[in-house]
C-alpha cells in the first residue's frame, strides 16, 4: 500500500528540504520512495506544447555538487522551426533535486526558484508567439521579465532582428545561466545586442530603465500573488511614457491568480486586453490535449496549463 497517498503536500515538501540539508546521499532503499514524493508535489513538468523542438546534447558534470550525483546540468539544443534560423544551445538544470544554496538564495532575495526548475510550457508558447510575430520586434529594444532560462528572449535575439534584448530575472543563479548561454550562443545573434540582468521587481532604483524598451515580454509570472503589485509596478515603469511601448504576457488563469493580477494592473492605471485564441497552432494543440491527445499530457487542465495572451499599455 502507498503510504504517501494521504500525506499532505506541505509534509512532502519538508521531505525534499530535508534531503537538501542532508550531507549524505539518500539510502538506496528509500531512493525510489523519494522520487515518488518529488514527482507528486514538484512543480517541474515533463509535458509541454513542444512548439520549439529540443533535445539534450550532453551533460555537464559537477562531482562536488552533491555526493552520489555527478549530473546537474545539460546542454539542450533548440531548433527554431523556420528556415535559415540558427540552433540555440542552452545549458539548463536537468535533475529534480534542490540544494541548500537554492533555499538560501530564495530567502535572501525574496524570490522563488521556479526559473531553475525547467523550461515551462508558457515560455515555449511565448517563444513560438514571438517567432510567429517576428516583425513586431524588428529594430526594437526588448526586455524579458522573470525569464527563467529565457527561451523567448533568446529566440527574439536570434530570429527577429531586434536591436537589443535584455533577459532578466530576480534570481542570480538564473542570471548566471543566462550569461553563460549568451556567451555560448554569441554567433547566433547577428547585430542584436543581448544582455543578462538581475532585476528585482521591487527594487527601488530603476530610473535608468525608464523609457528604454519598446516591448516587454513575460511568461507565467502572475502565479505568485505576493508579487502582483511589484510586477504591475515594474511593467508600468518600463512602459514608455510616449505610449508607444507594449507588454506582452502569456499566463494561465491558475485559479484566480491572473484575475487578481489584472485587478492590480487596473489599479495602477494600466490598460490591458486578454485574448484566448491568439495562435492557430497553439489553439490546435490545446484542443488536442483536452480531447484526442489526452494521453500525451494526462494532467492538462485549461485553467492551469493554457496560457492566455495579455497585452498591457499605459
Amino acid at each position: 500500500m502507498d503510504n504517501t497517498a494521504n500525506v499532505k503536500a506541505s509534509s512532502l515538501r519538508w521531505k525534499i528540504l530535508r534531503r537538501a540539508l542532508l550531507s549524505r546521499s539518500t539510502p538506496p532503499d528509500s531512493e525510489e520512495q523519494s522520487q515518488i514524493i518529488i514527482k507528486r508535489i514538484s512543480r517541474r513538468t515533463s509535458h509541454g506544447f513542444n512548439l520549439i523542438p529540443s533535445h539534450v546534447i550532453d551533460h555537464e558534470h559537477h562531482p562536488n555538487k552533491r555526493e552520489g550525483s555527478s549530473t546537474r546540468d545539460a546542454r539542450v539544443c533548440y531548433t527554431l522551426p523556420i528556415s535559415d534560423a540558427p540552433q540555440l544551445f542552452l545549458t539548463q538544470r536537468v535533475d529534480s533535486g534542490a540544494d541548500l544554496d537554492d533555499f538560501e538564495i530564495c530567502n535572501r532575495y525574496n524570490i522563488d526558484n521556479t526559473g531553475l526548475v525547467c523550461n515551462w510550457p508558457s515560455e515555449d508558447v511565448l517563444a513560438h508567439y514571438c517567432l510567429s510575430h517576428a516583425d513586431i520586434f524588428r529594430s526594437k529594444k526588448v526586455i524579458e521579465l522573470g525569464s527563467g532560462y529565457g527561451l523567448a528572449g533568446f529566440v527574439i535575439a536570434a530570429a527577429t532582428g531586434a536591436s537589443e534584448v535584455v533577459i532578466s530575472d530576480g534570481n542570480p543563479q538564473v542570471v548566471d545561466y543566462t550569461q553563460r548561454n549568451i556567451e555560448a550562443n554569441a554567433g547566433a545573434f547577428g547585430d542584436t545586442v543581448v544582455k543578462s540582468m538581475t532585476l528585482h521587481w521591487n527594487q527601488e532604483d530603476i530610473t535608468n530603465l525608464a523609457d528604454t524598451f519598446d516591448i516587454i515580454i513575460a511568461s507565467d509570472c502572475t502565479f505568485f500573488k505576493d508579487f502582483h503589485r511589484d510586477l504591475a509596478r515594474i511593467v508600468k515603469h518600463l512602459l514608455s511614457k510616449a505610449g508607444s511601448s507594449v507588454a506582452i504576457l502569456l499566463s494561465p488563469k491558475r485559479g484566480n491568480s491572473l484575475d487578481l493580477f489584472l485587478e492590480v494592473a487596473k489599479e495602477n492605471g494600466l490598460r490591458f486586453s486578454v485574448t484566448e485564441n491568439y495562435d492557430q497552432e497553439v489553439w490546435k494543440r490545446h484542443e488536442g490535449f483536452l480531447n484526442e491527445d489526452r494521453d500525451s499530457w494526462p494532467s492538462y487542465e485549461k485553467g492551469h496549463s493554457y496560457p492566455l495572451l495579455i497585452r498591457i499599455t499605459l
